[in-house]
């Protein structure tokens, strides 16, 4: 068994369902953060798989409660204690109006508002700051705390947990599949969270980028680099730690799996799954995608944008957008050849075509990355992670066909994923290197209209690539 398989069959013990739970359950009752985290999926997703493998269900809720009252608790000792600062720091310096929304909603409530507060999403991470900062009495916030939590717990557990009790025989899954479901689960959301979270720390006004700052102007060795850095405008660390994490856990990731003579447990457990999923319409579906997302289709689908480009003589944008295309290609064709693993199903027209990594992964993670970050430059930075989170969306529907089709492991399209990213970040940082003429503005509807028609010609009239 592989590192990598003997880590996820340790992570769904009883004892460590019971620590992520009660981990999620103060994350999500903590201030602010728990407004950037979905702590109802995620509660669910615990609870249900503890329901499936019989975790005792008072056991489950008692971690529930422990984590509601931990996090409330510090959100309430961290407005007591800093009410003057708090108001200065990311996130509520970016988003003031969370703090009025939840400043109107006690003085509505009074000592109430803790209780029903903790029932009330857009509010509810907020409460206990603002009951701290308004110095409301230690032990009628304690009591409000323990009996709103008492509630909530049980609340939010028992859906998951009966989920996962009758999953199994109520929809015949097959079996021992818990670790693929998770592995694809925590993957999505920790670039959710990187995407959002993190992306906001590293930008222009987020702490770790004031952090980094503040150091660079003390140490003359990286004075220097700091300011060519800048010379756009803004230093690019959101793309240089892209890049940094994106390129180890790439790497990292390789060393692992080709450590494996054969597929990883997780690669079996998700082929179980996905064959368990793949009905007819699935299938064709996955087998358009596929021909979406081959070379032919690729270049279908950007012509029309190139071409734009072109007409408008925005070569720079152009020439990054053919050197991110050619690189992935470069990289795809060179490590299918160079690690030669085998697909768990070969179609005719993949006769000779290895399966590590994912290609149609790696490639539609640099079309749509590289899109939603020119998107999101031309954003509000408060909304610029919605235009990531839709690049998720829209890529994991690609990357999952891969399985639908049977052509790839799991293990090849998080591969692909990272090398997607690796690219993009790559193309980015050499973006940014210094300024650039604003953008010009896109004919979207026009240039979507001309993909689509492309697409449905290709599709249409020519075999998959």
């Amino acid at each position: 068994m592989s590192i990598a398989d003997t880590l996820l069959s340790l992570s769904l013990s009883p004892t460590l369902l019971l620590l992520l739970v009660l981990g999620i359950a103060m994350v999500e009752s903590l201030a602010l953060v728990g407004l950037l985290v979905p702590g109802v999926v995620l509660i669910t997703a615990a609870a249900s798989m503890a329901g499936h493998q019989m975790v005792a269900l008072p056991w489950l809720i008692g971690a529930a409660f422990a984590g509601a009252v931990l996090g409330d608790g510090l959100s309430y000792f961290l407005g007591y204690r800093h009410r003057d600062t708090v108001v200065t720091r990311w996130p509520l310096s970016l988003h003031p109006e969370w703090l009025g929304r939840g400043a109107r909603f006690f003085e509505r409530y009074g000592i109430y508002s803790v209780f029903i507060g903790r029932f009330v999403g857009p509010v509810r991470p907020i409460i206990p700051l603002i009951a701290g900062m308004m110095h409301m009495p230690a032990r009628t916030f304690l009591l409000a705390n323990v009996i709103s939590a008492a509630l909530w717990a049980p609340a939010y557990v028992l859906p998951g947990y009966l989920l996962g009790h009758t999953w199994q025989q109520q929809l015949n899954l097959p079996a021992n599949v818990e670790m693929a479901v998770v592995m694809m689960a925590v993957s999505v959301v920790a670039l959710a969270v990187m995407f959002s979270w993190g992306r906001a720390q590293v930008g222009h006004k987020g702490r770790v980028y004031f952090a980094i700052a503040r150091i660079a102007r003390r140490i003359p060795a990286m004075r220097r680099p700091w300011l060519a850095m800048s010379r756009s405008g803004e230093v690019p660390l959101a793309s240089l730690f892209l890049c940094i994490i994106a390129l180890t856990a790439a790497s990292a990731w390789t060393l692992m799996v080709m450590q494996h003579p054969g597929p990883l447990l997780i690669d079996l457990q998700a082929q179980r799954l996905f064959s368990w999923l793949a009905t007819p319409w699935l299938t064709d579906a996955s087998l358009l995608l596929a021909e979406v997302g081959d070379k032919a289709g690729i270049i279908t689908l950007v012509a029309p944008w190139a071409l734009w480009l072109l007409l408008v003589k925005r070569i720079d944008l152009l020439a990054h957008g053919a050197l991110a295309l050619g690189g992935i290609g470069a990289l795809n064709t060179l490590g299918k050849a160079v690690f030669a693993r085998a697909r768990p199903d070969t179609p005719d027209y993949l006769v000779g075509s290895f399966s590590y990594p994912s290609a149609h992964t790696s490639t539609w993670v640099v079309v749509v990355g590289i899109t939603a970050a020119f998107v999101a430059s031309q954003m509000p930075r408060q909304r610029r992670m919605w235009v990531y989170w839709l690049a998720i969306a829209i890529t994991i529907p690609m990357a999952l066909s891969r399985l639908i089709i049977g052509v790839h492991w799991l293990s090849d399209l998080m591969g692909g994923v990272l090398l997607g990213l690796v690219v993009c970040a790559l193309v980015q940082l050499n973006w940014q290197r210094r300024y650039r003429p604003p953008l010009p503005t896109f004919p979207w509807l026009g240039l979507l209209l001309g993909s689509l028609l492309l697409i449905i010609l290709r599709v249409t009239f020519f075999p998959p690539v």
